[in-house]
């Protein structure tokens, strides 16, 4: 499935924009002269700047209709902007019926000049209408190379970025491209074209006249179109195209200086050259068409700040906001902002920290012959002034302001397609917002509203809906406990068209996915993977398709791999039936079978195995061993006899020379930690497994199978010294020429062991071999480092401390007789 993606706004500015805080002049604003025609406004999108230019030339001019480049679609759906629950960022929507996951955005910010023009259009009554390329046609467009055409970057960096030219604005990455701000800027003797425009255009005074910054853009821009053409963008062509077929109709039904037109300034030139209709309407010729829907959807300064996917390509959306709200001094405002919420997270800033950096800030902006302070300016003033010079806390700073957390609302009346709807019902019902930022979220599912939670959320992942990751809990690992972390990202909504073909509603639709997926399901794993979802997400519909796909691939998979893969799966789901009260009884039956099967093949499925396949192996010995635990023994079944039947098939594993020594090692350990064997027997295959005939890397493999991992091996040398022993007298016999062979290996093991853990290893063959020191009686040690017996007297000064924790009587409170023996008990306690 190809997916337009918009990745259109290069607004890279990083600082930009307190010209809107100059008050504009004293004086009668200038008319437009009668005739000039209509009023071509050209912007840089996402600029408060810009945005605050639009909104003076609009107010000067009063338009009878305003024309704003973006998908003509969207005109049914503009007068939403106006409802009082409509609130920025959000984006129009389209999608192909057919095809949901073809889609494109196309945001608007509180600051974005098209917004301001929406709004100023639905308070003076005046028509609003889009006049780009429709999304019928867009989201149709390829390129040459089968590339759904969007998925490359917008090619108008700098005034005209495009956030609203859709996702028919970028051609194939190998053409030739210009960026007119940086063609601009060097021919003004910048090295960085950002903080030319930013001097030049965001940074001005307010003008007498508020249309002189559109006249001196139009004419640059029409110099530049002049030089390079298209600037390596045929696809503009066909947009400029439309645009004027809709400016001419505009222009008759209004007049031609009744209408304004919002656009990215490299359009400009275009829409006012001197071309034919019929000229236009044969570039539009042939074009191919998709049926589409269109639709708001709340958008997020996280996304605005992407430079990829569906993200508009602005670094600072948060400092944009700021400077677009502030009615005044935007600097000071802004450093208070941040004193704030370092104070929050408890850093020692005073308002004496605010005015200096307010100070630094203005200096460096002269220093740097800048007109005011823009966002470096101010960054670095914070960073010197209120961080001490770490970029630590800049990058809270960077996360909750200059970017920021805000997350868009659209009202209810907005188009959606009934599974958002449903979606919509569910978490108002659950009441479970969705936020912008990341946050966790426990759940205790003996609670119907956090069970309710847990169904939705589970089904919403089984229908590609990650709006919420399982997340490790922080308190109790039960299973009556859930942890997640949620994240409302604004592209979930195409998510959610998608799986609109599969249901009206979150659990019809999870439902039918989930039995058309076990039908299509060719590997044993994907098929217990899906059982154990449909069991998290009570699925009871779609359980018995799902069980029936089951048995009939766990009867033909005669791979033990797969079956051990697959083990796992069931058993976690046999479990979290049972806290979900959900009928299991046939799940257990292919378990415990597929268990049976792992019992009687795995032995000779171990045999022959090369390094990389013995530690796949491993791995599902251990996942294996983990499942069995959980499983209950089959009905008619004496107890333990699962558990049993696998005991003996690890002992197999342990002793048989033919099977590789990091297996046999791993078997050894677990057989050890469970209780089944004994610690003499334990040394005694170590002895065997580590003799002088045993090769070096052979010896180093059953090392890491046994010490290897994550699995305590590392606490189990240190406590039993035999172990120990034998480790330390092969390790220093192995041979010269062998010891660079097995040293990766050696090294791979004990480095997953803590840094306590390695030091006192280090610490107890440092201190001797594992026979131990000769004492001054003659007596031999234990451990090496430790004495053979219990310290009295060291054990004696614990006591005290003991009584403390353990709230027990003082020393002179005990008698001789039976209380004194208390006293003995506790004593032996601390030994």
């Amino acid at each position: 499935m190809t997916t337009p993606v918009r990745d259109t706004d290069r607004n890279t500015d990083r600082d930009a924009d307190t010209s809107a805080f100059v008050p504009p002049a004293a004086g009668a604003t200038p008319a437009r002269p009668a005739g000039s025609g209509p009023l071509l406004l050209g912007v840089r999108h996402h600029g408060p700047g810009s945005a605050r230019a639009v909104q003076a030339a609009l107010d000067a001019a009063r338009p009878s209709a305003v024309l704003i480049e973006g998908p003509p679609e969207g005109d049914a759906l503009v007068s939403l902007a106006g409802d009082t629950q409509m609130r920025p960022p959000v984006a129009l929507l389209a999608h192909a019926v057919d095809d949901p996951g073809r889609a494109a955005f196309w945001p608007l910010a509180e600051f974005s000049p098209e917004w301001v023009a929406i709004r100023w259009a639905l308070a003076h009554d005046a028509p609003v209408r889009f006049i780009d390329l429709p999304a019928t046609h867009s989201l149709a467009l390829t390129d040459g190379d089968g590339t759904a055409d969007g998925e490359t970057a917008d090619p108008d960096y700098g005034p005209d970025s495009d956030p609203g030219t859709g996702p028919d604005s970028g051609v194939s990455a190998r053409a030739l491209r210009i960026d007119p701000l940086a063609v601009l800027a060097e021919a003004a003797g910048y090295d960085d074209a950002e903080r030319w425009w930013e001097d030049v255009v965001e940074h001005r005074g307010a003008a007498t006249d508020p249309f002189a910054p559109f006249d001196a853009v139009g004419e640059a821009m029409t110099a530049l179109r002049e030089e390079y053409g298209d600037g390596g963008h045929p696809r503009d062509l066909v947009r400029e195209a439309y645009m004027r077929i809709q400016l001419r109709a505009a222009r008759k039904e209004f007049g031609d200086d009744r209408v304004a037109v919002v656009c990215g300034a490299w359009h400009v030139p275009a829409l006012g050259a001197k071309t034919t209709a019929t000229a236009d309407r044969a570039l539009l010729k042939g074009l191919p068409k998709v049926k589409s829907e269109m639709t708001w959807v709340p958008w997020t300064h996280h996304r605005l700040a992407r430079h990829s996917g569906y993200g508009a390509g602005i670094d600072s959306p948060g400092w944009y906001g700021h400077l677009f709200g502030a009615p005044d001094r935007p600097v000071e405002r802004w450093m208070t902002k941040v004193a704030g919420l370092l104070r929050d997270e408890d850093q020692p800033v005073s308002s004496a920290h605010v005015i200096e950096a307010v100070r630094l800030a203005e200096t460096l902006a002269a220093m740097r012959g800048r007109p005011l302070a823009g966002l470096t300016e101010t960054t670095d003033a914070i960073r010197a002034v209120m961080c001490d010079g770490s970029d630590v806390p800049l990058g809270l700073i960077r996360d909750k302001l200059i970017v920021g957390d805000v997350l868009g609302e659209v009202p209810d009346s907005a188009p959606a397609v009934p599974l958002q709807r449903d979606l919509t019902r569910l978490q108002r019902s659950l009441r479970l917002k969705p936020e912008a930022r990341e946050r966790d979220l426990d759940l205790d599912l003996r609670k119907e509203t956090d069970a309710g939670r847990s169904r939705m959320l589970h089904r919403l992942r089984l229908l590609g809906i990650n709006w919420g990751e399982p997340a490790a809990g922080r308190g109790s690992t039960g299973t009556f406990r859930e942890s997640w972390r949620l994240r409302w990202e604004p592209e979930l909504y195409v998510r959610v068209a998608e799986a609109g073909v599969w249901g009206t509603t979150v659990l019809s639709a999870a439902t039918a996915m989930a039995e058309s997926r076990a039908v299509s399901a060719t590997a044993l794993a994907d098929v217990t993977a899906l059982a154990e979802q449909c069991l998290l997400a009570e699925l009871t519909d779609a359980l018995p398709v799902v069980m029936t796909a089951l048995a009939d691939r766990a009867a033909l998979d005669a791979d033990v791999a797969h079956l051990a893969h697959a083990l796992p799966a069931l058993a976690r789901s046999l479990r979290y039936g049972d806290v979900r009260s959900t009928d299991t009884a046939a799940l257990g039956e292919v378990a415990a079978g597929l268990a049976e099967r792992i019992c009687v093949g795995l032995p000779p499925a171990c045999a022959a195995l090369d390094a990389d396949g013995a530690a796949e192996m491993r791995e599902h010995i251990d996942s294996v061993h983990t499942a069995i635990g959980l499983l209950p023994d089959a009905p008619g079944r004496p107890a333990g006899d699962l558990a049993g039947r696998w005991g003996a098939v690890l002992r197999k594993l342990a002793a048989r020379d033919t099977v590789p020594g990091v297996i046999r090692g791993r078997a050894t350990r677990l057989l050890l930690d469970d209780g089944r064997l004994p610690e003499d027997e334990a040394a005694r295959l170590m002895g065997l497994a580590l003799s002088p005939a045993t090769p070096p890397a052979d010896a180093a493999a059953w090392i890491e199978g046994f010490v290897g991992g994550a699995s305590g091996g590392g606490m189990l040398l240190v406590h039993d010294e035999r172990l120990l022993g034998l480790v330390d007298t092969w390790l220093t016999g192995v041979p010269d020429g062998s010891f660079t062979d097995v040293l990766p290996l050696l090294r791979r093991t004990f480095s997953a062991y803590e840094p306590g853990v390695r030091r006192t290893l280090g610490e107890l063959v440092r201190r001797g071999p594992a026979g131990g020191d000769a004492r001054s009686d003659g007596s031999e040690t234990g451990v090496p480092g430790f004495g053979a017996g219990i310290d009295e007297t060291r054990a004696d000064a614990v006591l005290p401390v003991l009584r403390l924790l353990l709230g027990a009587p003082a020393a002179r409170d005990f008698a001789s007789g039976p209380e004194h023996g208390n006293d003995n008990d506790l004593a032996g306690a601390a030994r």
